[in-house]
């Protein structure tokens, strides 16, 4: 519900400032469920893997799968794959959440 939401997001905080990331994510998926958007943070993108990366900032720039692939020397559905995996890493579940949070990461807001 809404009004959980500042507990839910101060519980996310918390637990990722404790290193506690699963806790933290169980937060983060809660929030997700009360219709609230999560901020990526620095530490959930320096879980991803370097292509991982690679892919996330192409995808987040509006390239396509097939697009990608071409870029990196890569099948569509591998890149597909990547993505698959990616979005959970960060908590978002869209190219256009992954290109907002990587947006307000770089801003640093």
């Amino acid at each position: 519900s809404r009004s959980a939401r500042p507990l839910l997001v101060q519980a996310a905080e918390t637990f990722e400032r404790l290193g506690a990331p699963t806790w933290a994510e169980r937060a983060r998926a809660e929030l997700r469920a009360s219709g609230l958007a999560t901020r990526v943070t620095s530490a959930q993108l320096a879980e991803l893997t370097w292509q991982e990366r690679q892919i996330a900032d192409l995808a987040a720039g509006g390239l396509t799968n097939k697009e990608i692939g071409q870029r990196m020397h890569l099948s569509p559905r591998t890149v597909s794959s990547h993505l698959y995996r990616v979005f959970p890493k960060l908590g978002i579940t869209s190219r256009a959440a992954l290109r907002d949070a990587l947006a307000k990461l770089e801003e640093g807001s």
